[in-house]
């Protein structure tokens, strides 16, 4: 009987499942597919335009060929069948590739990074061995810092480009979409209204960000499958209507033909060949959001199918009409569906432009992860969608380039030129850094590694040479906007890493502190101080400016260290890390706040709530083992204790709403401070933070050192919060050179003064706010 349930049962999971996979499959078009599947519009008039000379049969199908086989060797080939297995816990894109070679050869220049970071259940994927891989190869890279330095810089550079498409990918498929009212309509409209709408249009889709793609995402994938089956049957009409032959193009034999009556000019066109192949990186950028199976099967159930053929068709009525190059895709529209397809082509192409911009606040999220970008405020757009943010200063920067190329281009060529290059270093690098994942994640032969990367980057490179060759004509763009990127992040990095080391080399001394006793030489008054810093141990030099200028601190301090871990998502359970610092009559503790880089920081509430609750797990913690060891005074300095939060067993506490009853302890907040709390909740909105109060558990047997402890803890965050941060002012040493002092004293310090303050990103309440002054001279 139980047999005969399973048999029945088999197939029932079974269509769940291809169920799910078929509606993902359908989601990602829009999505994922926006910027690929709108590359037809754009890429005969470009792969053409330097091939007037050779107007014949021959040369069309030529590219016809080259289009065929890019298209099947690098999105289908290197993408759906072998990259998108190399996914980040389910995220994918560049900065998945570096996290993995982080965690697995020890490559990553986060400067705070713990042992208890690799217990995390993320760090490693399920099913991948553990065991160190040893080799000659890993251990050279391990060595030296500057190949470990180079590559960072090798994932910025690519990050930098992604960025570029950011720009370029909105100008180019809204450009062109736009081109049909060119040719038809009363007269057509001239090139300079096509700019003009073009620029609203850009206007109106970055207004809209801060709305987040949610709230239309419903729309895109039917937008994006209807244009697609649309131009898959206009293509094969086209084939059967003008010239049924092309067929035999998909033929290599004409690639070597195209190039052997070409020559260098048919080189420079690959430049207009590779766009055909804009938006491939999406695929595994955009991983996270669904799963390889329904992208896999998206792309070779209709995208790979409906572009072919729509490719085929172009070509098919080029053959023919060899004078319509210059809008092939328009003009090879029966002229009874031409405005039915215009609207669809606008509409499509405004998804492809969301989708790459909504790419690029996520590349720019993870720089700030790492360190490499300065602080910028992320907005969380979306409830139900984890991961769909805003970046308010980067759209505005988007939307002022965007406009800027668009007017002082106007030419989809040139922009081609630009978009083509951006998008083909980014593979590039996706190439390279694959190579090694091989080796160092899956474990593979170094010979299987070099063989993808001779393979792939052959094809790539002579792909990236012919836009190289086009950097006058437009290809400078995308160059010039990495390396100011590039700039930028790099003066980030380097100024806040001389900033940490820093911190780490004037660590206030434990024999220091002892020596002050547990009133730290002060008076100690009631409350809570969260002391802020970077380091993951020891004590800031800063707390020894609160020490000798504050006559007064708190009674609990807490040390709290907010850090991204080269993981894509930290789960909420093993997000904190709590220690203690020095003996326990001092009330001193450590908190460790750990974020992966997809990670969104929000403004938690329950922040203060969650703090003492792992606070007092902790000391619960602490004394079950010293019990055990027989000796409550010991204390095991330095260790760090990973604790759950969704709940309040285990601390010895009782949480209430603050009306449902008085605490055991009385509130030393004066009525003037409660007022002043009261009207900066009324400034902010209204929403105010939910108030608890906590009671020690009378029923629990508890150590009276413990119940004395968790009382102080108690008193101290009903008296209040204090957050102490240090406001730092970076200067070069006076013996520094002309490159470290223009780096650290005017671009560095330029940087520091424009972008959001750490107060802002830490979401830290204003009302609750102390900062101190400090020089660091680096």
């Amino acid at each position: 009987m139980d047999e005969e349930i399973g048999a029945a049962a088999a197939p029932q999971g079974q269509w769940k499942y291809h169920k799910a996979l078929s509606l993902l499959a359908f989601q990602s078009f829009g999505v994922v597919y926006g910027d690929l599947s709108t590359s037809p519009l754009y890429v005969f008039k470009s792969a053409l335009s330097g091939l007037d000379k050779y107007s014949d049969e021959a040369t069309v199908f030529g590219l016809l060929s080259l289009i065929f086989w890019t298209l099947t060797l690098i999105p289908l080939l290197k993408y759906v069948i072998i990259v998108l297995g190399a996914d980040d816990n389910g995220e994918g894109g560049t900065f998945a590739l570096y996290s993995l070679l982080c965690r697995h050869a020890k490559m990553s220049l986060l400067p705070n990074q713990q042992a208890a970071d690799e217990e995390l259940s993320t760090y490693y994927q399920p099913g991948v061995d553990r065991t160190a891989m040893s080799s000659p190869f890993k251990r050279f890279l391990e060595k030296h810092k500057k190949l470990r330095t180079c590559l960072l810089l090798f994932v910025l550079f690519g990050a930098c480009m992604v960025i570029g498409d950011g720009v370029l990918t909105p100008t180019i498929s809204v450009l062109a979409a736009l081109s049909g009212l060119q040719d038809r309509g009363t007269g057509g409209l001239g090139n300079g209204w096509v700019v003009l709408i073009a620029c609203v249009v850009l206007v109106g889709l970055f207004a809209l960000q801060h709305r987040g793609t949610h709230r239309v995402a419903f729309v895109f994938a039917p937008i994006v499958v209807l244009w697609l089956l649309s131009i898959g049957v206009i293509g094969l009409y086209n084939i059967i209507h003008w010239n049924p032959r092309v067929c035999l193009a998909l033929s290599p034999h004409y690639i070597v033909k195209f190039f052997k009556i070409t020559g260098r000019d048919g080189w420079i066109s690959l430049g207009g060949v590779l766009l055909a192949v804009t938006g491939t990186e999406a695929m595994f950028a955009d991983l996270g959001h669904f799963t390889a199976a329904s992208i896999r099967l998206a792309f070779v159930g209709v995208i790979y199918p409906c572009l072919v053929l729509q490719y085929m068709g172009q070509a098919a009525f080029l053959s023919k009409n060899m004078s319509d190059v210059h809008d092939s895709f328009y003009l090879s529209i029966p002229r009874t569906v031409f405005w039915p397809m215009f609207v669809l082509a606008s509409l499509a192409a405004i998804v492809g432009s969301q989708s790459i911009i909504s790419a690029t606040f996520s590349i720019v999220k993870q720089c700030l992860s790492l360190g490499c970008f300065p602080r910028v405020k992320v907005v969380h757009t979306s409830r139900w969608i984890y991961g769909q943010i805003y970046i308010p200063e980067i759209n505005w920067i988007l939307m002022v380039l965007c406009l800027a190329v668009t007017v002082g281009f106007r030419d989809i060529n040139i922009i081609g030129n630009a978009y083509g290059l951006a998008c083909i270093t980014v593979m590039f690098v996706t190439t390279w850094l694959m190579a090694l994942v091989i080796i160092f994640v899956w474990k593979k032969n170094i010979l299987l590694a070099l063989s993808f990367l001779v393979f792939f980057g052959s094809i790539e490179g002579a792909y990236l040479s012919a836009s190289f060759i086009k950097v006058p004509q437009g290809g400078w763009t995308p160059i010039a906007l990495a390396f100011v990127f590039m700039f930028i992040m790099y003066v980030w990095h380097y100024g806040t890493r001389r900033k940490y080391l820093f911190d780490l080399q004037n660590k206030v001394s434990m024999k220091w502190i002892l020596t002050l006793g547990p009133s730290l030489g002060i008076v100690r008054v009631p409350g809570i101080g969260l002391i802020y810093t970077e380091l993951v141990t020891g004590v800031p030099a800063i707390f020894s400016h609160f020490v000798t200028n504050l006559p007064a601190f708190h009674q609990i301090l807490v040390f709290v260290c907010v850090k991204s871990v080269p993981v894509p998502y930290v789960p909420v359970d093993e997000r904190y890390l709590i220690g203690r610092i020095g003996p326990r009559q001092y009330r001193m503790y450590r908190c460790i706040v750990r974020y992966g880089y997809k990670d969104v920081q929000k403004d938690d509430e329950n922040f203060e709530n969650h703090l003492v609750m792992s606070i007092a797990k902790f000391i619960q913690m602490e004394a079950e083992e010293a019990a055990s060891s027989g000796s409550y005074e010991s204390s095991n300095e330095g260790r760090m204790a990973v604790i759950h939060t969704t709940d309040a067993t285990g601390t010895g506490l009782i949480m209430r709403d603050s009306n449902e009853g008085t605490s055991l302890t009385r509130s030393s907040k004066s009525e003037t401070l409660q007022s002043l709390q009261s009207i900066y909740e009324q400034e902010s909105g209204g929403l105010s933070r939910r108030r608890v109060r906590f009671q020690v558990a009378e029923e629990e047997q508890i150590n009276p050192q413990v119940r004395d402890e968790l009382s102080d803890l108690l008193e101290a965050k009903e008296a209040g919060v204090a957050y102490i941060i240090g406001h730092s002012y970076v200067k070069a040493r006076k013996n520094s050179n002309f490159l470290k002092s223009f780096a650290i004293d005017y671009a560095y310090s330029f940087l520091r003064k424009n972008c959001r303050g750490p107060s802002v990103t830490l979401h830290i309440p204003h009302i609750s706010l102390i900062e101190v002054g400090m020089i660091y001279y680096v």
